[in-house]
């Protein structure tokens, strides 16, 4: 298990600490999501990585002992629905983290992922004191791009050929949060109607950008 990670919850969704043990559960998800997860899934520029999910947590593990990562799953009525990993955790002056996940198809439109990121934003900023969360999202990705405006994340911009997803490198627009924007929380704000989904707006300058991704260079 994480070390000193909490379950938080509300209502019927909650975030747990990974386990080694729920690689047979969350390996039974991704397999059924291929078609619906495949696009947004990292993948590396140097050759296939195996579908190792017991291995994969083992490294979230790691990081998570050594203090960068928070690995969570996520879950629905007490049945597993996805991920969810705080990642590349810096303190000091930088004082931030990245937040990335997935949920399978059939949890889709219950308001999981929305509250899962909720709750793992503000136990981030009130209960590790970090300053800044970030998340990256692939242009075509609308369910996550629904998510930030929901929650009234800000954008920050686009990030070319950023992540290397599903074969090739990505572009990402970028949103992020600081603490002073949600005094009151990420999860009590949007449950009181009061995010400013406006906050998430991408201008139809990098909309256009990044409707034509730049070519890479010929070798």
């Amino acid at each position: 298990m994480a070390y000193g990670i909490p379950t938080l919850s509300d209502e019927e969704i909650s975030i747990r600490p990974i386990r080694v043990r729920d690689a047979r559960a969350l390996e039974k998800e991704l397999r059924d999501n291929r078609g619906w997860l495949r696009q947004w899934e990292a993948t590396s520029p140097v050759g296939p990585v195996s579908f190792d999910v017991k291995s994969s947590i083992r490294s979230l593990l790691q990081q998570s002992r050594a203090g960068a990562g928070l690995p969570f799953v996520i879950e629905y009525a007490d049945e597993v629905a996805g991920q969810l990993n705080v990642s590349s955790i810096t303190y000091g002056s930088l004082a931030s983290a990245t937040i990335g996940y997935w949920v399978s198809e059939r949890f889709a439109g219950k308001g999981i992922t929305p509250t899962a990121v909720a709750l793992a934003t503000d136990y981030c900023f009130f209960q590790l004191g970090l300053h800044r969360m970030e998340i990256c999202i692939r242009p075509e990705n609308a369910p996550s791009l629904r998510v930030v405006e929901k929650l009234g994340f800000r954008y920050e911009g686009l990030r070319r050929r950023f992540i290397h997803i599903d074969g090739d490198w990505r572009d990402h627009f970028c949103f992020a949060l600081a603490v002073e924007e949600v005094p009151r929380g990420v999860l009590r704000r949007w449950q009181a109607g009061a995010a400013p989904e406006g906050d998430a707006h991408i201008s139809t300058v990098d909309r256009t950008r990044a409707a034509n991704p730049l070519i890479p260079p010929r070798r």
